[in-house]
């Protein structure tokens, strides 16, 4: 499954610092996330989605979606 943060990020026009003050997530992990080097949980991801707006299901891209 692939972690879609960064398209909805960049789709609301946000910057990494802007997400990271919206959601309190440090941006290094935001970026860690964005570049699947590490995983994120789902409380972030539901806090994210939260911070952009959007529906967490907008968060991935799965094949069983």
């Amino acid at each position: 499954m692939k972690i879609l943060i960064y398209q909805q990020r960049i789709k609301k026009r946000y910057s990494l610092e802007k997400l990271a003050r919206k959601t309190n997530i440090s941006k290094a992990a935001l970026n860690n996330y964005e570049t699947e080097k590490r995983k994120v949980n789902i409380f972030q991801l539901e806090e994210i989605a939260k911070a952009l707006d959007c529906k967490i299901t907008d968060l991935f891209d799965s094949y069983w979606k």
